[in-house]
């Protein structure tokens, strides 16, 4: 269930860091460049400037988190300012809103971070190079498959299958939840898992009016969200 389509923010800038880490060790590759490029240009020049998110989208090799055949020919496709198709009618996020929603995120190297739309792995993979623990849930099964073999070297990613909406109760409270699927209305469940004093970074609404939200709980539990930037990302879908 993922992913950005097209953020409206987004379709004017364009592309842009250094070094790869593919899984967990450092291993110098011909993308490098790509990524520093798809940095600077796409992520930095819109204001993302966590250091430690930046230093995270130049490390994870996002070629590999593409099927083959939606690579265009060329593997540095996958580093250009937008979504791309990974199949079953999903994309993988443009760079900028993977960047962008995780520095709203806030992670904490003590954290435990939900991820709802799995989609090819990459966002996770991100996610993983900041956090504690990071779970993720994909609906599509063979989406859910493909990335938990993508995120196998990933020692701190947990991934299955199974309805977003209810989210993983079992590993609950989350300090973080990302969701990369725009519901209707905020899933109570998620709410339900935030633990107090987290954080929720979601799309909410319908095609073709959605917004980015930060959503917080505070320590008595009252929720407060706020909006960010208009974007379009395919919708939430549900176990039937």
């Amino acid at each position: 269930m993922k992913k950005l389509l097209l953020s409206l923010f987004s379709m004017t800038n364009a592309v842009f860091f250094s070094a790869e880490v593919s899984g967990g060790g450092a291993v110098a590759d011909k993308y490098a460049e790509a990524r520093a490029e798809m940095v600077e240009s796409q992520v930095k020049t819109r204001g993302v400037l966590n250091a430690k998110v930046l230093k995270a989208m130049n490390e994870v090799p996002r070629h590999e988190f593409i099927p083959a055949r939606f690579l265009s020919g060329s593997s540095k496709s996958a580093y250009g300012d937008y979504p791309v198709p990974i199949g079953e009618g999903q994309t993988i996020s443009q760079p900028y809103i993977v960047a962008l929603m995780t520095e709203l995120l806030d992670i904490k190297t003590s954290d435990k971070v939900l991820e709802i739309g799995t989609g090819s792995g990459y966002q996770a993979a991100v996610l993983s190079k900041l956090a504690k623990e990071v779970y993720t849930v994909e609906i599509v099964e063979n989406l859910a498959l493909w990335a938990k073999e993508k995120l196998a070297d990933y020692k701190n990613v947990s991934a299955k299958h199974g309805d977003g909406y209810l989210g993983w109760p079992e590993h609950a409270p989350f300090n973080k939840i990302i969701v990369t699927c725009a519901p209707d209305n905020i899933p109570k469940p998620l709410l339900e898992q935030l633990a107090p004093g987290g954080k929720m970074v979601i799309p909410v609404g319908e095609f073709p009016r959605q917004d980015l939200k930060v959503v917080e709980k505070d320590k008595a539990g009252l929720i407060l969200e706020r909006d960010i930037i208009p974007v379009l990302f395919v919708p939430m879908t549900r176990d039937k």
